[in-house]
Order: structure tokens, then sequence, then C-alpha cells
């Protein structure tokens, strides 16, 4: 999740629709009686090995598994079990204790918000919601992460907090409103995070080619209009570019900062906390900062105030003000 992200292309309307399960009065993950859920793996060969474990395309996943109609397979796990393999591959396992702790409650809360019975899986084990390699995922640093927190989860008036996480904010979090839409939370309108400055992507420099990017962007260009410059056309309250003009020899248009970032490339352009774009010839060049939508927990933001001796629930407390822990009886 963190990588990507979150979120993603159609990030935006999953969240939102997260975000009013998480506000309304119906719950499919409260209401479960089994501390399982199911990840959808893909389409391939699965054997079991035993009764709790069995093999997907070569890799050993824990629980059981079953077989969709057009032939996808989902793994059945013990929720508690999956987690140890995420914790350690969202977050380095290098990473102080209650780093790893935190990011180990949000992972779980992520799951119980995002569980719904009514679908054929509740998730998927890629940056789209959470990276999950069964066994060969897991590490004794997260696992152990896992245990020391087990059952804690995030609340918000008495229900499952829709959270998010990302690498690295560069300085401020993202409203996840301004970041998707949907229905504002009070616990992810962003802060002021002065702990995540060891973040090799901290502040960055980029390049980007207006021939190269041109050509993604052609359908949001004025017809036959060449790209001869970009702008950012709007910001928000945490400084991030929501809107970018581009400029051509037959007018201008405007895209939300997500499609360009899309346009660029996720890797090309980390994140849209821009503090200034400029052409130079048929370049543009860009200096920002973080890495990733920059949502909720700032994962090298965690792991400052880790070192600076704040506790796990100090680090929730920061990044989801107003939210409460929940534990949960398995």
């Amino acid at each position: 999740m963190r990588r990507a992200i979150f979120l993603i292309s159609g990030g935006a309307a999953l969240f939102a629709a997260r975000a009013a399960r998480a506000q309304n009065d119906v719950d499919p993950a409260s209401s479960s009686q089994s501390p399982a859920l199911r990840v959808l793996l893909g389409r391939g060969d699965a054997v079991a090995t035993s009764a709790q474990s069995f093999t997907f395309r070569g890799q050993a996943y824990r629980g059981t598994f079953l077989r969709l109609d057009d032939g996808s397979i989902v793994n059945v796990v013990d929720l508690e079990a999956y987690l140890g393999s995420v914790v350690s591959r969202e977050m380095p396992t290098s990473w102080p204790e209650a780093a790893l702790q935190a990011q180990a409650i949000c992972a779980r809360t992520y799951v119980l918000q995002r569980s719904d019975p009514r679908r054929a899986y509740d998730l998927v084990p890629s940056e789209l919601d959470q990276v999950y390699l069964g066994i060969s995922g897991e590490s004794a640093a997260g696992v152990a992460a896992v245990d020391a927190t087990r059952g804690s989860t995030l609340a918000f008036r008495g229900r499952y907090a829709a959270v998010a996480y990302s690498s690295c904010c560069g300085g401020h979090t993202e409203s996840s409103a301004d970041a998707w839409g949907g229905v504002p939370l009070p616990y992810l309108d962003g802060v002021v995070c002065t702990s995540c400055t060891d973040s090799p992507h901290y502040r960055w420099d980029a390049t980007l080619s207006l021939d190269a990017i041109a050509t993604p962007l052609a359908p949001s260009l004025p017809p036959g209009g060449r790209l001869s410059d970009v702008q950012i056309g709007g910001r928000d309250g945490s400084g991030r570019a929501r809107a970018f003009t581009l400029v051509t020899d037959r007018g201008s248009a405007t895209i939300s900062g997500s499609a360009f970032r899309r346009a660029a490339g996720t890797r090309v352009l980390p994140s849209l906390l821009i503090a200034s774009l400029r052409r130079e010839g048929g370049t543009l060049a860009l200096q920002g900062g973080g890495l990733g939508h920059g949502v909720g927990l700032c994962q090298w933001g965690a792991r400052g105030m880790a070192l600076a001796g704040r506790s796990c629930a100090d680090i929730l407390a920061f990044y989801f003000p107003g939210t409460v822990a929940q534990h949960l009886q398995f």
C-alpha cells in the first residue's frame, strides 16, 4: 500500500467506499465471527502441503485455499498470520519496535475495515491493498510486532478507522478528502510532520521530458495541440499540487494532480508535494518532497518518532488524531 500508491489508480473510489462504510451503521467486518480473511492470489495451481499450508506458484502460504469459478485461488488465512507477512514487507524490519507495532495496528485495522463477507475475497496481495508474500514474507521482527499488538486496532466513533499509510509525507501529511475526495475524516485531515527528515525521499529533484509525457497526456490536450509547458494550477492545504495547467499552441487544459502523476510515472514523480516546477528547454525541472500519497501514517515519520523515544500509541495518536485503541478478542 505504501509505495503506490494506495493507493493507485481507482484508489479514490476504493477509499471513499471504505470511508463511507466506516462512518455508517453497516460494518460487515465487525460482525465477522472469524479472524480469518480471504486474499485473492490470482490464477494458477495451488497444492496443499498440510492441513494448514499450501503452495501457489512456488510460494508457500499458511492457511487453506478456495478456487473461484474463474479459476482464481483465494488464500483463507488467519488474520494474525497474514499480518506477520505484511508488516515485514510494508516496513523495514530493522526499524524500531514502536514503528513496527504502529505499522501492525494500521495493517490490522485496514484489513478489518476492508473485509466484507458479501465479496468473494477481501484483499489482493499487492500495493493496491497490502504487500503479502505468504511464509516467505515473514520475519522475526514483523511477527513480534504483530504478536505484541495482537487484536489491537484503531477506532473512530465506535467503528474501525479508515486508515492509510505511505512511505514519507515530506513534512506534512495529506487530507484524505484532498487526495481522493469523499467524506472528510477528522483523523485524516493532515498534520505537520517533522520526523521524516531521514528519508532519502524527504527532498528530491526530478526531470520530465515534455515530449515523453505528451503521449500519455494527449487525451487531455486541446485537439492538435503540442505540449509546450506545464504549470501548477492549484494547491491544497498541505502544499500538494491538486491541479496542473497543460500549455499548448492551441490553448490550455487543466487536469488533476493525480492524473498528471500517473502520466509522469509514480516512480519518476515521487509525490505531489512539489515546491517548484519550471521549464528548461524541452524538459520540466521539479523539486519536491515525500514519497507516496502522504495520507495517514508517514512511515519514515513513525521511524523518526520511535527513535526519539515515542511509543506506538504516541505515533498513532499523532498521525490519526481523535482515534482510540480498540482491542478484539480472538
